[in-house]
């Protein structure tokens, strides 16, 4: 009587480490150098992408102090709303070779780059090059990555340090290395300097997969990661204890914060308010609700399900599989196969805990913050194909194969499915190969190896030819604005093409006929970006040929229509306002205020002279207060005041809604020096925009 085999064969991680096959490097360096012609093509069709970052770009540029503060204006009023880590490299780029869009965009895209390469050196140690090979391939092509890594937001470097992160923790299990834990702690205390709390997300999951699989006694595992802890307090605190010992008269406002306070900015707006949904300043004043259904579907909801979903249902099956694979291994991770399943506790560990806060935050939540849980999708899908293809004899393995590739097919015909009119054949032919690769897999044993490739490479095809169709259409199109998504606008959904931050389209991409973007027969609308940016007339330099622009919102021309800017992005700014702010600049700090750090930001972009956001980005911070405000008006340290469309008169912002709606308490501060200015000051249109001469009081006015 024989033993039945065991479902899955452990043999698996010590076949994959061994060897450097031949093809192995040209087909590294062909992942990075498709990576990066993916994420660099077409790349300044965005202009200045999100005004907000590019303003604070701009000042840093011209200003130490607001480079190492990442303030929105050289003169130094107020922070964006976030630490400035993310700015630093753009704005090294910008003092180097200018202002421009590639200027700023090109660190993004090169962050794109690196963490494709870091993914597949992880994957790579315990899976092999195949395993890694596709892992990259997936996180390139997933639509959310090709568009965050195209875009100015603080995204692009958060996920390349939480990347490097795990790589980092995954070398210090191997032989328990206290430097790979310290350089693990480094880079989530680096991405804390990104953006604040999220980096902390995977925290809980890698300390205790390291506190429990170490190949080392309990002592000292506690104290490498008291170790590695302090290590990413230094990282991450030494510019907030800065900051915060800063005298605060002598330095900018913190943005997004009420009470000039970045530990409050940390753990309220930015931090515990996220999940709560008690956001005092936000964009939804305080109130839950307003960014979503929360739950278990949210992330394969209309909006966000084509951003990053198309192969999450695969990466859990998988993930499931590749434990069963590698579970028997011992606690210790001392061996190739216990160093696999630790692979798969961490990426599955991070992508469990991040999608579980995205699913129920009640707070501010945008569809591009799932670029997060991309590394670890892309992790687990190579990881378990790798793990199922090699054990794809025994009949377990080729089910779970077969039904993983069925999965993706179905689901991926769902989400294209959800653009109405978007590639109707290519949602059909998905379908049909994914299902018929999928009724051969279980027969693999039985097939000839060309037969069996195949079937494996049109299961693979299937898989990928939606996110690569949505990541063309990304590619193809600008984005401004404070809220973007790639590929098509889809039912349901708030972002996409047509919505805020992104453009409508018709036509095809160049060289690809019927796939939605910009191009010849229709594209985005023709005209500049918001801010207009330097470069000519209205264009950038390297700005694209017409109808290969884009504008932000689907307001042709880029920003909001009539000079007045507005919450999610800037205005269209005039050769006549642009020349009244540069005219005599020199004798100010800032050559105009404006409410709303957007709107500022447009014409700090246009004009490349500071302008003050008052009240910060949506209008609601206490900065500056009425009596600073009338303080630095009295020394002659601002010229224009620029108001928002339809808001001219005065006390017409007793009746017009602010920016940020009832953001928070401080929004009284910006409707006190509105109402002021306009009760006391000149006004005078230019280029079909209200400003108010700060220099020229009215008559009778003191």
């Amino acid at each position: 009587m024989t033993t039945a085999p065991p479902p899955f064969d452990s043999s698996f991680p010590q076949r994959a480490a061994a060897g450097r096959p031949r093809w192995e490097r040209p087909a590294y360096v062909g992942l990075l150098c498709a990576a990066a012609v993916l994420l660099l093509w077409n790349l300044g069709a965005s202009g200045y992408a999100n005004s907000f970052y590019s303003a604070a770009v701009q000042a840093g540029s011209q200003s130490w102090k607001a480079f190492f503060f990442g303030s929105s204006d050289a003169g130094n009023s107020i922070t964006v709303d976030k630490p400035p880590a993310a700015l630093w490299p753009m704005m090294l780029s910008v003092r180097t070779f200018g202002l421009g869009s590639w200027q700023i965009l090109v660190p993004q895209a090169l962050m794109g780059v690196a963490t494709t390469a870091v993914l597949y050196a992880a994957v790579r140690r315990q899976f092999g090059p195949a395993a890694a090979l596709l892992s990259g391939a997936v996180f390139a092509l997933t639509p959310v990555a090709a568009l965050m890594f195209r875009f100015n937001n603080p995204d692009a470097l958060l996920t390349l340090l939480l990347t490097v992160a795990v790589y980092c923790l995954l070398r210090a299990l191997d032989g328990a290395r206290t430097g790979w834990l310290v350089a693990a702690g480094v880079a989530i205390g680096a991405g804390f300097l990104t953006k604040t709390l999220q980096a902390f997300v995977v925290l809980p999951p890698l300390a205790l997969l390291y506190a429990v699989c170490a190949p080392a006694r309990l002592r000292r595992r506690l104290g490498q990661l008291l170790l590695a802890g302090a290590a990413m307090v230094v990282a991450g605190g030494w510019w907030v204890a800065v900051v915060e010992l800063w005298p605060a008269s002598s330095r900018p406002y913190i943005g997004g914060s009420q009470h000039n306070s970045f530990l409050e900015l940390t753990f309220g707006y930015n931090g515990l308010g996220r999940l709560s949904g008690d956001e005092t300043g936000s964009v939804g004043g305080g109130r839950a609700g307003g960014w979503g259904e929360t739950g278990v579907g949210r992330l394969f909801s209309a909006g966000v399900g084509g951003q990053i979903s198309w192969l999450l249902p695969a990466a859990l099956v998988l993930l499931v599989a590749g434990l069963a694979v590698t579970w028997r291994a011992g606690r210790a991770a001392d061996s190739l196969q216990s160093m696999a399943r630790a692979a798969f506790l961490a990426w599955g560990g991070c992508l469990l805990i991040t999608a579980v806060v995205f699913s129920w935050m009640q707070g501010i939540f945008h569809e591009y913050y799932t670029v997060a849980l991309a590394p670890s999708v892309a992790a687990l899908v190579g990881m378990g194909v790798a793990v199922l293809w090699e054990e794809r004899g025994g009949r377990a393995a080729s089910l779970t194969l077969s039904g993983t590739v069925a999965l993706t097919a179905v689901w991926s015909y769902v989400l294209l499915g959800r653009s109405s009119g978007y590639l109707p054949w290519l949602r059909w032919g998905v379908l049909a190969a994914g299902l018929s690769a999928a009724a051969v897999l279980p027969f693999a044993a039985r097939l000839g190896r060309r037969m069996l490739l195949g079937a494996a490479g049109l299961g693979l095809a299937a898989a990928l030819a939606g996110p690569f169709a949505y990541c063309l259409t990304t590619l193809g199109t600008g984005h401004t604005g404070s809220i973007v998504t790639a590929g098509p606008a889809v039912a349901g959904g708030r972002g996409g093409f047509g919505g805020p931050g992104g453009e409508r389209f018709r036509g095809g991409l160049p060289g690809l006929p019927g796939l939605p973007g910009a191009g010849p027969g229709g594209g985005v609308p023709q005209g500049p970006p918001q801010g207009t940016p330097p470069g000519g007339a209205g264009r950038p330099a390297g700005w694209p040929p017409a109808g290969r622009g884009g504008g932000g919102r689907g307001v042709p021309g880029g920003g909001v229509p009539g000079g007045g800017g507005g919450l999610l992005d800037g205005p269209r700014v005039s050769a006549e306002a642009k020349a009244a702010l540069r005219a005599g600049s020199g004798r100010f700090t800032w050559a105009a205020a404006a409410i709303g750090s957007q709107n500022a930001a447009g014409y700090q972009l246009a004009s490349g002279r500071p302008v003050m956001p008052v009240g910060g980005f949506n209008g609601s911070d206490p900065s500056p207060t009425l009596e600073r405000f009338q303080a630095y008006v009295k020394e002659g340290r601002i010229h224009w005041f620029i108001a928002q469309a339809g808001r001219t008169g005065a006390g017409a912002s007793r009746t017009a809604a602010r920016p940020g709606g009832p953001g928070g308490p401080g929004g009284s501060a910006s409707t006190a020096v509105e109402t002021w200015v306009k009760a006391t000051f000149q006004q005078v249109t230019l280029g079909g925009t209200t400003f108010y001469d700060l220099t020229a009081p009215r008559t009778g006015t003191p």
